[in-house]
């Protein structure tokens, strides 16, 4: 398979997974709302421990999941993981961590670079990777393990529910930021669209959010963070055209969207309780973030996205800590090279 290929495949990920995880829960609330049941806080991996995950097929931290004394979590505060699958090469490219603060009514959400540069075993030591090395729960641990805090849940998404989605709310209006301009005959793929507001059916948003650069080579100065940041615009522009009483009248096709091509260890009662409190918090309290790095670092002479270990303390401190007291460098597992 073709290397443009695998990297447009992972541009399911972001949209899918985020827009099923926070907007198609909360569809679910007019249906089900009797049955609504706040998650159960699970133990998390304790920070800077878990195993060495080793090249295998089972997860390596599993198992070893129990919150050290003194680890007090905060109330009504839930961590998630959104992974979106690869239909193709089998794996979860682009990865987005979600804090859900009920009782400060913020919803925050990280995405995690596929390059990110994690102390592993592996020869090759990307995010992406760790899919291959154990499945999603591999990729669970792996976050957990690099940032120091539990992950509750996860929802691994198709990239078919995102153009679905869309086109059940009535398409997006978005203000594309570039010029587009590609053309891949190997996957019958064409990107389009010149720079501007646009009202985006869902295969014209998926396009939109895949494209990476124009057939001469230019693109997003910035590469994978353009790209990712053109994801957050468009996420945000969803939230606030999806979570509005208006679509109320869409619920039962939401509700069959997510049935269809949604995975999650969420209970039906939890996600009840989560589209409960997205609609209470709106798209006010959605912001999106980026774990901060170096899209052009390396490590053993490959390429890699390397955190930076202050500025990633300070964000997850800030906006991701599900625990009563502050990390320290001590509690996260980042590799610099």
């Amino acid at each position: 398979m073709s290397r443009n290929k695998r990297k447009t495949s992972a541009l399911q990920a972001v949209i899918v997974t985020a827009v099923c995880a926070l907007f198609v829960m909360t569809a679910l609330v007019g249906l089900y709302k009797c049955f609504s049941k706040e998650p159960v806080q699970k133990d998390g991996a304790p920070p800077g421990q878990g195993g060495d995950p080793a090249a295998s097929q089972e997860p390596q931290n599993d198992g070893q999941r129990v919150v050290p004394s003194g680890m007090e979590r905060k109330e009504h505060f839930f961590t998630i993981l959104l992974g979106g699958l690869d239909d193709e090469n089998g794996g979860s490219d682009t990865n987005l961590l979600v804090a859900l603060d009920a009782e400060n009514k913020t919803i925050n959400v990280a995405s995690l670079p596929r390059d990110t540069l994690l102390d592993v075993s592996w020869s090759v030591k990307k995010l992406n990777n760790a899919y291959h090395h154990g499945g999603f729960s591999q990729t669970m641990s792996e976050v957990s393990r690099l940032l120091g805090i539990p992950v509750d849940y996860y929802v691994t998404v198709d990239l078919r529910a995102f153009v679905e989605l869309v086109d059940e709310i009535g398409g997006v209006d978005f203000d594309i930021p570039v010029d587009m301009d590609y053309d891949d005959p190997y996957q019958d793929l064409q990107i389009h669209f010149e720079k501007g507001p646009r009202h985006l059916t869902g295969e014209e948003a998926l396009q939109v959010v895949r494209w990476r650069q124009n057939n001469d080579g230019t693109g997003y100065a910035t590469a994978d963070i353009g790209r990712i940041d053109t994801q957050q615009a468009f996420l945000t522009a969803m939230a606030q055209q999806t979570l509005q009483l208006s679509n109320w009248d869409k619920i039962p096709g939401m509700a069959e969207i997510f049935q269809k091509w949604v995975d999650t260890d969420l209970k039906l009662s939890y996600l009840i309780w989560i589209g409960e409190q997205a609609l209470n918090i709106g798209s006010e309290g959605l912001t999106f973030h980026t774990l901060p790095g170096d899209g052009s670092g390396y490590y053993k002479g490959g390429s890699y996205y390397v955190l930076d270990p202050e500025a990633t303390l300070e964000m997850i401190n800030t906006y991701f800590n599900p625990y009563k007291r502050e990390l320290t460098m001590d509690d996260m597992h980042i590799l610099v090279p």
